[in-house]
């Protein structure tokens, strides 16, 4: 087993500014932050950590600047109260920027006070570019001044300007340096530091169980990519997506509209699958969709061609999809039919294979004391790892693999999701791309199964149209 305290005096001495103590990001009194934030005023806290008196009191200042400049959503007058009397206010929030080019208007949102029209100093959009893009959680010093007015008495400016900002979320990453580092790691150790990233705790899970865990970040590494995941109740499913990527959007049962997924044809604004990293279905089988058949229609489109279109808008989009589903088990192994997890309008071979692959959460144990299955030890920063997850997306794994194996009883479909699942967990394991033949082929043996897992489905779902069979490979 791997020593852990050896582990993280690893982690400190190469990765220096870009680790955090997990234990402190569970820790009530900053959780109400999402976690890439509070990791990022965490990372701060590092150079004191030899200082225990020094470092309480740095973490109380953390803490009070919380409780007084984030706020509940029931204080929003309160504040906007006290910002017309006072002339300014502090606050953190996720502030974004939209540009208004017709009025030639730069439009600041601040969602906790409802303000979708702040003004915003150009100095800060040019230090901050990702305000124009993804949006930027920090904390801003906003100024209240009466409105102009133009000759017809339409207001020209907003009341409120943004005259100041720090950025709660690390803005540039050197992800050739993260890369050449991780030659200091072996593949065991390094997958302990990914499981300690995800805030769950390595020496709970078996050398399978590892690999399952970590292929849930195939979606967040890859683009394009499908994944299903079936499992009981309380195995980090959400927790996982909500607490490692501020590129993901977790949608939670309910009804789904083509404006919410796609583009909204009324505001002219792009929908989810044009601005996140990963889409995650959570409880699938509560999923409702505002019209089933366009939908589905065009999220089947979307899955084999990265393309979609809605009214006057065609676009494309390398986000990743997952669908997660919650199924009853008798130890490790599943006791419901896979096909009625998912709604009606989802029980369709069609649309089952277009999923590149089927992760067992059902074989993950439950998560249970906080202190013996959430991690207690040293991981990346979420804010900072979030990042290197991102620029991952952007590098090319699939031809390494291409040269390396020969795919057999395989369709396009087969082949394309064996490729895209392979891809993704050499990256997270290997972003150096520095692996042993042994190690490509225990992943590649991996991705396999989850392919398989899809092509037997589907045999017993439509055996007239799916032959049975047994993916195999053959290496170069």
């Amino acid at each position: 087993m791997i020593n852990q305290d050896e582990l993280n005096a690893k982690l400190k001495h190469h990765y220096s500014g870009t680790i955090v103590n997990k234990k402190l990001s569970q820790r009530q009194d900053i959780a109400r932050l999402p976690r890439f934030v509070s990791e990022f005023m965490l990372t701060k806290l590092s150079e004191f950590e030899d200082n225990p008196e020094l470092f309480n009191e740095k973490y109380k200042e953390i803490i009070d600047m919380i409780h007084k400049h984030y706020p509940e959503a029931k204080d929003k007058d309160k504040i906007l109260n006290k910002l017309m009397e006072e002339k300014y206010y502090t606050i953190i929030d996720e502030f974004k920027v939209e540009i208004d080019i017709k009025r030639e208007l730069k439009k600041a949102q601040i969602p906790s006070l409802n303000i979708r029209d702040a003004m915003i100093l150009d100095s800060i959009i040019n230090q901050n570019e990702n305000l124009l893009s993804t949006g930027i959680w920090g904390i801003a010093k906003l100024n209240h001044a009466q409105p102009k007015l133009d000759e017809n008495e339409n207001k020209i400016t907003a009341p409120v300007l943004i005259e100041a900002f720090s950025p709660f979320q690390v803005a540039n990453v050197n992800f050739k340096e993260f890369a050449q580092k991780r030659e200091n790691f072996t593949t065991e150790e390094w997958m302990n530091v990914l499981i300690n990233t995800a805030g769950l705790n390595p020496d709970v899970f078996d050398e399978k169980q590892k690999l399952i865990m970590i292929s849930r970040f195939i979606s967040l590494v890859e683009g394009n990519v499908n994944l299903m995941e079936f499992g009981p109740r309380a195995t980090g499913k959400t927790f996982f997506f909500r607490n490692i990527s501020f590129y993901t959007r977790i949608i939670s049962g309910g009804q789904v509209s083509p404006a919410v997924l796609f583009y909204n044809i009324g505001t002219r604004t792009m929908g989810e699958i044009g601005m996140k990293d990963a889409i995650v279905f959570d409880e699938v089988a509560k999923i409702r969709f505002a019209n089933s058949d366009e939908m589905m229609g065009k999220l089947k489109d979307y899955m084999e061609s990265a393309h979609f279109e809605r009214g006057p808008k065609k676009s494309t989009s390398t986000c990743s999809l997952n669908l997660v589903g919650n199924i009853d088990v008798k130890g490790f192994i599943p006791i419901e039919d896979f096909t009625y997890v998912l709604p009606d309008f989802m029980r369709d071979s069609a649309f089952i294979d277009r999923i590149n692959g089927l992760i067992p959460g059902w074989q993950l144990p439950k998560i249970r004391k906080p202190e013996a299955h959430l991690s207690q030890n040293y991981g990346f920063s979420v804010d900072y790892f979030s990042e290197i997850l991102h620029e991952l997306r952007k590098m090319d794994f699939q031809s390494e693999i291409t040269k390396r194996i020969d795919l057999e009883n395989v369709t396009i479909r087969d082949y394309k999701s064996i490729m895209k699942t392979t891809s993704g967990m050499l990256k997270i394991l290997f972003p150096n791309r520095k692996f042993s033949q042994e190690e490509f082929t225990r992943v590649l043996t991996f991705c396999i199964d989850y392919r398989q897992s899809i092509a037997d489905w589907l045999q017993k779902l439509a055996p007239g149209e799916f032959e049975k069979k047994k993916i195999e490979f053959k290496l170069k």
